[in-house]
């Protein structure tokens, strides 16, 4: 069985990621990090679901058996975990949260010393360490060995300080109305004192954790309630973040819904104009065709890399880059933060509308993306693409049409992931049928 996933280990709470799994894994990871071990404490956070307290009481178990202190901050966005654990001079750091997945699910991410997602070859060593019965037997210990648990529940302050010294310190908030759609969930207190502390006029949503809501038609997946209430009070900008408030989504100051690719693009050319950009932007192979033509207009390269923020990482890390992130709102400033921040991105979107002293619709309407079509199919086998009898000429057809493709397997279900991009909008829906179709022969029999 695999346990880690494209982030993290992830799935329906009680069920695969039940209370067993979540206290092995704990001692899995705490065998790794011994080796390492400086101050032999290791901080755990959440997010708002209400499996947080099984699995977070099952991770503290399985730490302290093995003789693990545990620091538990409660409900923080997942940066400010990835903050936190090296800030706080931890081990390791362990975020409890499912991101932008509903309720019932939740998942377990974990940060090393210096507050870095996990690389796949010690996520490898973590599961080896899962199945080796004897080695998780012989870890136990007793007595006076025994680790230790206590709560702190001051650190927001930490982080926030941190958040706003992102904020470029000649500018402040004090003239824009701002629309904060938290969904009900990490970001709920982050969020608003953050931009009220810099002078905004804030008006919140979803800010109502009940530990069964997160998520639920609300926050970075689904804007449309934000828009509404961004026109209704006729603010200047509407921020919406997920369940663990490491993506954003952006509505201008008309309701409409930024596209991912747009808001990399923008904040990018901003970068690069305060000489700030070190090297080529990082995106996924997801990314839209129109934000690499945006960049190269303005002369700056742009490098791809599989989907996961954590692979927007490494290869920010590779080639010395500082920004990158993905079409689905993660946005990375690593100068800033180790991770994905969505409140970071939309502190330095807000400095960008300030500086230009234009509004979100300005700024954003510079890039059109193309038009793009995306199906998940289920699938009974994952053979080698590469395999696939007739694939080839499938993708010179499309090539032909001057239709841009990526076909990918799902990392943790028996999907395949088909995306087509074209100018031409018109051409998509048919090509899709028939893309759709080739695969149903080819991988369902």
């Amino acid at each position: 069985m695999k346990l880690f996933g494209t982030d993290g280990v992830r799935g329906k709470a009680g069920e695969f990621l039940d209370s067993f799994l979540a206290m092995r894994l704990a001692m899995a990871a705490g065998i790794y990090f011994k080796d390492k071990s400086i101050t032999n404490n290791i901080l755990v956070g959440k997010d708002t679901r209400r499996s947080g307290y099984m699995i977070e009481n099952a991770i503290v178990s399985g730490l302290t058996s093995i003789g693990y202190n545990v620091i538990q901050i409660g409900p923080m966005p997942t940066p400010a975990i990835a903050f936190l654990t090296e800030d706080m001079r931890c081990d390791a750091g362990i975020m409890i949260s499912a991101s932008h997945n509903p309720y019932y699910d939740n998942g377990i991410k974990f940060f090393d010393a210096h507050g870095n997602k996990l690389n796949e070859d010690i996520e490898k060593k973590i599961e080896e360490i899962y199945f080796d019965d004897k080695l998780i037997q012989d870890s136990k210990i007793n007595m006076d060995k025994i680790g230790q648990a206590k709560r702190i529940d001051d650190v927001i302050g930490r982080y926030i300080v941190s958040i706003k010294n992102s904020f470029p310190k000649d500018l402040t908030l004090k003239s824009l109305r701002v629309v904060l759609d938290v969904a009900h969930g990490a970001a709920y207190k982050v969020a608003p004192t953050v931009f009220r502390e810099l002078g905004a006029e804030v008006i919140v949503i979803n800010d109502k954790p009940n530990g069964l809501n997160i998520n639920e038609n609300c926050g970075a997946l689904h804007p449309s309630n934000l828009a509404t209430e961004v026109v209704k009070f006729r603010a200047d900008v509407g921020f919406a973040f997920d369940g663990d408030a490491d993506r954003l989504v952006v509505v201008d100051e008309k309701g409409e819904v930024a596209h991912g690719d747009s808001l990399l693009g923008v904040l990018a050319l901003y970068l690069k104009e305060q000489g700030k950009l070190n090297s080529s932007v990082v995106a996924t192979i997801m990314s839209n065709g129109a934000l690499r033509e945006f960049l190269n207009k303005h002369k700056i390269s742009l490098e791809t890399c599989s989907v996961g923020d954590k692979y927007v990482l490494e290869k920010l890390r590779s080639i010395g880059g500082n920004f990158g992130g993905e079409q689905s709102g993660h946005i990375i400033f690593s100068d800033y933060a180790k991770t994905g921040d969505g409140l970071i991105a939309a502190l330095q979107f807000s400095a960008l509308m300030l500086s230009k002293k234009k509004t979100a619709s300005m700024i954003l309407g510079q890039i059109k993306p193309y038009p793009q079509l995306l199906t998940n199919l289920k699938i009974s086998e994952k053979k080698d693409l590469e395999e696939i009898k007739g694939l080839k000429e499938l993708k010179k057809d499309l090539e032909s049409k001057n239709i841009n493709y990526l076909f990918r397997y799902s990392g943790t279900e028996n999907l395949i992931r088909l995306l087509l991009e074209s100018k031409d909008s018109k051409f998509l829906e048919k090509e899709m049928k028939n893309v759709a179709n080739f695969f149903k022969k080819a991988l369902n029999g």
